[in-house]
This record gives C-alpha cells, structure tokens and sequence, in this order.
C-alpha cells in the first residue's frame, strides 16, 4: 500500500522546472563573464573548471548564484530567474 500511495504522490505532485531556456538566460545574463574571457570564471563547456564546483553540489551553486559569490554578482545579473532556471543554466554551462 506504501508504495502505491508514493507513486500516486509522484503523479499528482507537480515538478519544478525551468521557466525560461537556459540557452537564453546564458546569452542575456551569464555569457558577459562565462564566455572565457575571465581566467577566475568557468567556461560554459569546460567541464574541467566545472568538475570541482559540481562536486559542491547544486544546492551550493545556486546558493553562490543567488546571494553572489566572489565576483559574480547577486542573482548573476538574471533578476526573474528561479532557482530552476539556476539549476537548468548552471546544468547547461556545465556540459
């Protein structure tokens, strides 16, 4: 019965996703620092810059996003993003 009511929940809870395509909230907000140009920064791609700030966690950088961290501005210059669409650029700059 226990299972069947967790998969019921899984069904009838709705998913947080990403309001706007990361490929855009990138263009609009990110590429001005993420486009290489900065040596402190990480390229969108350069999965061996990103690979030690995954390992942080995802909750860590949207946290970093969010409140600013180093350099990088509060909310990353992207004031109507959500915490999904920090997740769904930081997931896409990453790869």
């Amino acid at each position: 019965m226990k299972k069947v009511l967790a998969a019921v929940c899984l069904l009838v809870v709705p998913h947080a996703y990403a309001a706007q395509e990361p490929e855009m909230v990138f263009s609009r907000s990110c590429t001005m620092c993420h486009n290489g140009q900065s040596p402190m920064v990480p390229k969108k791609g350069d999965q061996v810059a990103w690979k030690p700030r995954l390992e942080q966690g995802t909750d860590v950088l949207v946290k970093h996003v969010t409140e600013g961290f180093k350099a990088m501005p509060p909310r990353g210059l992207c004031m109507d993003c959500s915490e999904e669409d920090y997740k769904a650029v930081i997931a896409w700059m990453s790869k």
